[in-house]
């Protein structure tokens, strides 16, 4: 049951801080509710001081005059018993109500206890008091104090008293109206100021929300603007500055929407450009071809310069045409004309034939593939001659840039979805460029010329591909470590991915970054 409550609790909280870090009007009510509240406070606690200060100071001065006239009294009276004859007309004076209590007491008297009024208890008296009208003669001191009667509550009272000869005069007031004034002065200064706070807080929320609105009007404008609705506009009312943000974001879109028009225009009419180029060279290029490979076959019979002009011929006529099917290949994906033709494979045999496309290439280079492959069959419904094609050019792209070092190619599976990763330990990839590497002719180092003699489209092809299946094709690299290569692919043609079996981050390298973590903290301890 604890348990539960306490879910709940942080459940609401966490619920209640989402939304004060999402709403600029909560956040607003909520700081104007939490300083109003603080000056409420504040100033209640200030004026009850001082209402207070004032209706004592105010009683206390009525006392003054009481004493006053209590001491005349006194003075008037003559003989033996005098303190008896001023004490019952001091008595008399209080009235039925008994506004006051009263003590008289003769110092010569060392028996003498005094004479109070009523049930008075002259422990009522303070001995502070006696003391300071004892030491300054004629002085009239009053002091807060409490009240004690024989047969009733104790309660608190001003006391004055004065000192005139040997006699003591003491007037004792109860408190009692004083405590029902402050009492519901403080009641009403709290109605008063919860209500002023809430009317604070409902103020700055209306207030706030004709601030806010425009504003969240705004973003779902420049959502829908995001999101490719290019004729979105807001509505614009008034003058105000509200009003000029919206002239200004309408005219942003305006402005975005032609130029997104214009590229869109440029772009269509570069790709049929390139279209209809590549297109146009199939044909002479086929007769180069076959002129090339005639030329090529009977190199033997030519003169040494001559024969190695028909080795270089071919070698870049074959270098033209993996181009020109490229672009090709690059104008189909742009034209939303690339097809699937899936059928069911195991991922393992596309493995095993590209890897032995490259490999004469790997070991002119120096370089060493090591394979990790699952012992069962990884059956997936895919285009086996795109996927073969992006194996090849991840293949190609280790090799090319490995440094002679071990390339190591992972496959994996699961229920959903099968992943390969081709990793090297090669010169790597700066940070922002695992986006880049995908761009079309990008190279991390333009000064490097190629030794494998790749278009600069490979790896641009292989992510469109990757996409016409639904998967995706992910670079993850750091400079002196090497690059790692992920493609993910659902098992069934049309599934959503969810997930990919295989880390985009090597396990070894986060075995490492864990390990200098953990030396970290441990450096930090010690």
């Amino acid at each position: 049951m604890k348990t539960t409550l306490l879910r709940l609790v942080r459940g609401s909280w966490r619920r209640s801080y989402v939304r004060w870090r999402r709403s600029i009007q909560v956040r607003v009510v909520t700081t104007t509710l939490l300083l109003s509240t603080i000056v409420a406070v504040v100033l209640g606690v200030f004026l009850m001081q001082q209402i207070t200060t004032a209706l004592l100071e105010s009683r206390g001065e009525s006392a003054v005059q009481q004493l006053n006239e209590g001491l005349g009294i006194l003075k008037r009276v003559q003989g033996d018993r005098i303190p008896e004859k001023v004490a019952r007309e001091l008595a008399a004076r209080s009235g039925p109500s008994g506004r006051y209590e009263v003590y008289l007491r003769d110092t010569n008297e060392k028996t003498n206890g005094g004479l109070p009024t009523n049930d008075l208890d002259p422990v009522s008296v303070p001995r502070q008091l006696t003391e300071e009208i004892n030491a300054e003669p004629g002085a009239k001191i009053w002091r807060i104090g409490t009240l004690v009667r024989q047969y009733h509550d104790d309660e608190a009272a001003l006391i004055a008293g004065a000192k005139d000869g040997p006699y003591e005069l003491y007037y004792l007031f109860p408190l009692k109206q004083e405590q029902r004034t402050l009492v519901f002065v403080q009641r009403t200064m709290v109605g008063v100021g919860v209500t002023l706070v809430l009317l604070l807080a409902a103020i700055a929320s209306v207030v706030t929300r004709q601030i806010v609105i425009p504003v969240r009007l705004a973003a779902q404008s420049a959502e829908r603007l995001a999101a490719g609705r290019l004729e979105e506009r807001m509505k614009v009312r008034g003058e105000d500055d509200l009003a000029k943000l919206g002239r200004s974001f309408n005219d942003m879109a305006t402005t975005l929407q032609e130029k997104i028009y214009e590229l869109e225009g440029l772009s269509q009419v570069q790709r049929q450009f390139v279209s209809d180029v590549s297109h146009e060279l199939r044909t002479p290029l086929t007769t180069m071809k076959i002129a090339a490979d005639m030329l090529y076959e009977n190199r033997e019979d030519f003169q040494a310069m001559v024969s190695r002009s028909a080795e270089l011929l071919q070698s870049q006529m074959e270098r033209f045409e993996s181009l020109l099917a490229d672009l090709l290949e690059i104008s189909r994906h742009d034209a939303g004309a690339a097809t699937l033709d899936a059928e069911s494979v195991d991922v393992r045999e596309l493995v095993l034939t590209a890897v032995e496309d490259v490999q004469d290439v790997a070991e002119r280079r120096g370089t060493k593939v090591v394979l990790k492959l699952p012992g069962e069959a990884c059956m997936a419904e895919v285009d086996r001659r795109r996927v073969a094609r992006i194996l090849r050019n991840l293949l190609f792209n280790a090799v090319e840039h490995g440094e002679g070092k071990d390339i190591v190619v992972t496959v994996a599976a699961d229920r959903d979805a099968v992943a390969l990763a081709v990793r090297d330990h090669g010169t790597g990839l700066k940070p922002g460029e695992s986006q880049m590497v995908f761009d079309r002719f990008w190279r991390a180092d333009p000064s490097r010329a190629r030794t494998i003699g790749g278009t600069g489209l490979g790896l641009s092809i292989s992510r469109e591909d990757a996409q016409l299946h639904g998967g995706w094709l992910q670079a993850w690299g750091e400079p002196g470590v090497g690059s790692q290569f992920r493609l993910s692919l659902p098992r069934k043609v049309g599934a959503e991915l969810r997930g990919s079996p295989l880390p985009l981050v090597p396990a070894e390298v986060e075995l490492n970054r864990a390990n200098l973590v953990d030396l970290a903290d441990l450096e930090v301890t010690e």
